[in-house]
C-alpha cells in the first residue's frame, strides 16, 4: 500500500502485517506450486480468480493456521482459501481447498472457516460455491480440542432452499470435505477427480476389496451410476465456466428475482417452430430425441442440461424462454421409449426440489408410455421413486406449464404434472395426444374389445386430446408450431403472480398456493 509515510511507531506493526499476508498467500510453496503448474491444473487461488469477476475477491480468514498450536505446525490459510466476490456482478461466498497445503486437509481452524463461510452465505442471502480437493479430516485433530460445537454440514443443511449451493470436485475429495458435495444443489466433477467417504486404501483395509479411485468414486461413476454428481467437465476452466452458467439462471436467494436476459441481440421474442414437425413423429410408437425439441423451443443457446448422463429416461434442464429462466422436465422417448424408471424419477425429484425454493417456472414436456413396468422395475422401487416425483411436482408453487406432446399413460401423466386443476398456469396438448390408464393397443384385451376395430377406435378416442380438452383437462390443443408462443403467453400471464401470504394474495380454489 502506498501513501504518506507511516508514523515510526506504526511501521513495525505494518511490516509484520505484510509479512504475515505474504505467508498466508504462499500456499504450499514454490516447489509444490510449480509441480501443480506442470500438470496444467490451477491452484486454489487461481481457481478463485478464474471463477470470479476480475479484482472482486475479498479474502476472509487468511490468518487461520498462522499460529502454531499444539502438534499442528503453521499452515498458509490452513489449506482453505475463502472469502467473497462477484460473478457477473452478483455477490457469492467461495471456499477453495488448497491441496498444496497438507493435502487440503481440514484442521481445527479450517473447520471454523468452513463454518463461517457457510453461515455468511445463508445470513447474507448469497450463493455458496465450494471448490473441493482435499483429504478430509486432518489426523492431528485427534490431539486438539474443537473450539466450535456446530460444523459446516449443519449450516449447509439449514442453507438448503435458502441460497443456491454449488460444489466442484476438482481432484481427490474424501471424508468430511466430500460430504459438502451431496448437500449442494449442483455438483460438478472434473475429469480425473474422485469423491468418496473413504478412499481405496481404507476400503482395502476395512473390507479387503481391491478398487481404484476411479472405480470407487471417479467422475464417470458418479455422473452415470450413482447420480451423486450432476455434470462432468473436461478441466478446471470448463468446470468454473459451468458454475457461472448455472448460477446465471437462479436468484441469489429464495424470494429474490432470477436474472432476466434482455437486449436486441437476445432471442427472446415469439416465433413459429417450423422445424418441430420434423422432430416429433406423429406416430407415438416412433422414437425421437426430446433434447432437440427443447433446444428449438427455448431461447437460442440458453439450454443447460442438468445431469445428462444419469436417469436418461428423463431430461432435466435450465433454460430461458423470452429471456426468463425456467426449469424443464421432459420425457425422453429416445431412451427406453421415455418410460419413467427409478433413476429418471429420482433425478427429476432432486431437480424439482432444487429449483422449487427459487420459484423458477417449471415446464413439463410429457411423452411417455407410463412408469416402467416389470419385475426389475418393481424390485428397484419404482413406485416409491415415482411417488416422490409426484410429490415434488405437486409442491411446485411457481408457475407450472404442462404440455402433452403425444402420450402420457397412467401414473406417467400425474408425475409429469398433467393432472388438471393442480395449480398449473397452462396445460396444452398436441393433436393426437393421449392420456389414459393405458395405451389403447394394450387396453383392447383388458376392455374386451378384440376384433372390433370401431370399438377400439372409440375407446382410444376417449383418452384423446379433444376428449380431455372437453373437460378442461387441457386449456388448449395447439399446432406444435405454436408451442413456443403459447408458453411465452403462459409465462406472461404468470409474470405478476402473487406469492402465498404476500400483499394482495388471497387463496382461491384451484389457484396458486
Amino acid at each position: 500500500m502506498t501513501g504518506p509515510a507511516e508514523p515510526t511507531d506504526w511501521q513495525p506493526l505494518l511490516r509484520d502485517l505484510e509479512a504475515r499476508r505474504d505467508d498466508a498467500r504462499a500456499m504450499g510453496g514454490p516447489d509444490r506450486l510449480e509441480a501443480r503448474r506442470e500438470t496444467g491444473r490451477l491452484n486454489a487461488r487461481e481457481r478463485i480468480d478464474a471463477l470470479l469477476d476480475p479484482g472482486s475477491f475479498v479474502e476472509l480468514g487468511a490468518f487461520v493456521g498462522a499460529v502454531h498450536r499444539g502438534v499442528t505446525p503453521p499452515a498458509p490459510a490452513d489449506g482453505l482459501v475463502g472469502g467473497h466476490g462477484t460473478i457477473d456482478g452478483r455477490r457469492v461466498v467461495i471456499g477453495s481447498e488448497d491441496f498444496t497445503v497438507m493435502g487440503g486437509s481440514i484442521g481445527i481452524g479450517t473447520h471454523a472457516k468452513r463454518l463461517r463461510l457457510a453461515s455468511l452465505a445463508g445470513q447474507e442471502g448469497v450463493p455458496l460455491v465450494m471448490l473441493l480437493e482435499g483429504a478430509g479430516e486432518r489426523s492431528q485433530n485427534a490431539f486438539e480440542r474443537y473450539p466450535y460445537s456446530p460444523n459446516d454440514l449443519q449450516v449447509l443443511a439449514r442453507n438448503h432452499g435458502r441460497v443456491p449451493m454449488v460444489s466442484v470436485v476438482m481432484g481427490p475429495s474424501a471424508g468430511h470435505g466430500a460430504l459438502t458435495a451431496p448437500l449442494s444443489d449442483f455438483v460438478i466433477m472434473v475429469e480425473g477427480a474422485s469423491l468418496f467417504s473413504a478412499g481405496p486404501a481404507l476400503v482395502r483395509r476395512a473390507t479387503g476389496e481391491q478398487v481404484t479411485a476411479a472405480e470407487l468414486g471417479g467422475t464417470a461413476m458418479h455422473t452415470t451410476v450413482s447420480g451423486v454428481a450432476h455434470n462432468a467437465a473436461f478441466d478446471d476452466v470448463g468446470a468454473l465456466a459451468l458454475v457461472r452458467r448455472y448460477l446465471s439462471y437462479l436468484p441469489s436467494h429464495a424470494g429474490g428475482a432470477a436474472p432476466v436476459v434482455t437486449g436486441d441481440a437476445a432471442d427472446t421474442g415469439p416465433r413459429a417452430l417450423d422445424g418441430i414437425l420434423d422432430l416429433v413423429p406423429a406416430d407415438p410408437r416412433k422414437v425421437y430425441d426430446i433434447r432437440a425439441v427443447i433446444e428449438l423451443v427455448c431461447d437460442a443457446g440458453s439450454v443447460l442440461e442438468v445431469q445428462p448422463a444419469f436417469g436418461r429416461t428423463v431430461v432435466t434442464a435450465l433454460a430461458r424462454l423470452g429471456g426468463r429462466p425456467v426449469a424443464i422436465v421432459a420425457n425422453q422417448p429416445g431412451y427406453k421409449a421415455g418410460a419413467i424408471d427409478r433413476d429418471g424419477a429420482d433425478k427429476a425429484t432432486a431437480f424439482l426440489e432444487s429449483v422449487t425454493p427459487f420459484r423458477l417456472p417449471v415446464v413439463t414436456l410429457a411423452d411417455n408410455p407410463g412408469v416402467m413396468a416389470g419385475t426389475q422395475a418393481e424390485q428397484s422401487g419404482i413406485l416409491r421413486a415415482a411417488a416422490r416425483m409426484y410429490l415434488a411436482q405437486s409442491r411446485v408453487r411457481a408457475p407450472k406449464l404442462g404440455v402433452a406432446l403425444r402420450k402420457a399413460y397412467g401414473f406417467g401423466s400425474s408425475v409429469m404434472a398433467m393432472n388438471p386443476f393442480d395449480g398449473q398456469t397452462l396445460v396444452l396438448a398436441f393433436p393426437g395426444a393421449r392420456l389414459g390408464a393405458m395405451p389403447a393397443e394394450g387396453a383392447q384385451e383388458v376392455a374386451g374389445l378384440d376384433g372390433d376395430p370401431e370399438l377400439v377406435l372409440q375407446h382410444s378416442e376417449l383418452g384423446g386430446a379433444y376428449s380431455s380438452a372437453d373437460t378442461m383437462a387441457y386449456d388448449d390443443v395447439i399446432d406444435p408450431r405454436e408451442l413456443r408462443d403459447a408458453l411465452l403467453s403462459g409465462l406472461a400471464l404468470a409474470a405478476d403472480r402473487p406469492r402465498r401470504g404476500g400483499p394482495g394474495w388471497r387463496p382461491t380454489r384451484g389457484g396458486p398456493r
